[in-house]
């Protein structure tokens, strides 16, 4: 990182690489909506809660089908069908459950533990979604098209690389490989994701 020298008029910018991963299955195809994160005890540090969250329920669909979101962050689950829904985890990393409404509860659900959440309705069995806890402020999901992932602005230094898809086995965790990131440039990664579910 950067410092900046006493009397100088002025500093230098801090530090920071881009990160390329490729993300495919175990035939080589590239895989779509992938989580990508970094994980280091410096990331740790930098992650904060964010602002304004939603999980939403639309035409009897999660919307987004999966949302990423660093620990302590609070996330509200608007209904924005006309059939009441009733929202419901039983994932270690948080248990809970909204009884049947519409609308938005006034009480937001507080994802507090790093996990994966498994989100279904009583009413709806077709419903699922997920939320990925993360405790770093470094992730992006892979492209449709290309498997492709990029995160800008990360610190230099030595990071688990860790990837995770819906179509890993219940309870099986995030894939993971050392990653080192430069002071300038990319560094770039390819992973392949095997055992997948259909």
């Amino acid at each position: 990182m950067a410092v900046c020298a006493a009397g100088l008029v002025g500093c230098a910018a801090v530090q920071a690489g881009t990160v390329q991963v490729e993300v495919a299955d175990a035939s080589g195809k590239p895989l779509a909506d992938a989580v990508v994160f970094l994980d280091s005890a410096d990331a740790r540090k930098q992650a904060r809660p964010l602002a304004g969250v939603e999980m939403a329920q639309e035409k009897r669909q999660f919307v987004p089908g999966v949302l990423v979101v660093t620990a302590g962050t609070e996330v509200l689950f608007p209904n924005r069908d006309t059939v009441r829904h009733h929202v419901y985890s039983f994932s270690p990393a948080k248990k809970f459950e909204l009884k049947l409404y519409t609308g938005t509860p006034s009480n937001p659900v507080l994802f507090d533990r790093p996990g994966v959440v498994t989100l279904g309705c009583n009413i709806h069995d077709q419903m699922v979604g997920w939320i990925l806890v993360v405790d770093t402020p470094y992730f992006a999901r892979s492209a449709a098209a290309t498997g492709k992932v990029q995160i800008d602005n990360v610190p230099p230094g030595t990071y688990t690389l860790r990837t995770w898809h819906t179509r890993l086995p219940v309870g099986a965790p995030a894939m993971e490989q050392a990653l080192t990131v430069p002071a300038t440039g990319a560094a770039t990664a390819s992973v392949r994701l095997t055992g997948l579910q259909p």
